[in-house]
């Protein structure tokens, strides 16, 4: 595998990010407890030697306006 692409949101207290391509979900307070976080899920998920390549991050703003 070469990358795994993670959507990333705001949530409560900080950021969510969800894998399109494995069933991972993980969050952190900031983007650098939100990366080391990936990674940390990344190698439990995977066997070693197994993982991907790279990691991207796609960043999501879903935005709501009442009217």
């Amino acid at each position: 595998m070469r990358e795994v692409l993670f959507l990333v949101k705001h949530a409560p207290g900080g950021f969510q990010a969800i894998s399109l391509q494995e069933s991972i979900v993980t969050q952190g307070e900031t983007l650098d407890e939100l990366e080391a976080n990936i990674r940390d899920a990344l190698r439990s998920h995977f066997k070693p030697g197994k993982g991907p390549e790279s990691i991207r991050f796609h960043f999501v703003d879903d935005t709501f306006l009442a009217l």
